[in-house]
């Protein structure tokens, strides 16, 4: 069985974050979804849950930092080519994210940009060709 990622991630506004992860192609589990949470599914593997402040309290002591002036992790989703790399940035952005907070990644082989969220949380956005990956071994 594949293993299954579920990314935590504390908001602001649940409603907010709920559309734009939909507008970027999420399509929410109403399973795991509540006045406090929603998981969201890009996959059958992964997954982002979207806390409310409350919520998340509940899971840990620690301070909620404030991913529009600190980060804590950048995430990367991979995409089928360049296209779609830029296509989702450009949907993210239309949603009310941010643009490419971190630099664009252009070498030939390997493209990537990236978002981030209503909340300031970094989402990479990664395309490699494969036949370029020199073997492992």
């Amino acid at each position: 069985m594949s293993k299954l990622i579920f990314v935590n991630l504390p908001v602001t506004d649940l409603a907010r974050s709920k559309a734009f992860y939909e507008a970027i192609g999420a399509v929410n589990n109403p399973a795991f979804t509540d006045d406090t949470a929603a998981c969201m599914v890009f996959s059958d593997t992964i997954h982002a849950m979207l806390l409310t402040h409350d919520k998340w309290r509940q899971f840990t002591g620690k301070r909620i930092v404030d991913a529009h002036a600190d980060a804590q992790v950048m995430l990367c989703l991979s995409a089928d080519d360049r296209d779609e790399v830029s296509g989702l940035v450009d949907k993210a952005t239309a949603a009310g994210g941010k643009a490419d907070p971190t630099p664009v990644q252009d070498y030939g082989f390997m493209y990537g940009r990236s978002f981030e969220d209503p909340d300031g949380h970094i989402w990479e956005v990664m395309w490699m060709d494969p036949g370029a990956i020199p073997p492992h071994g």
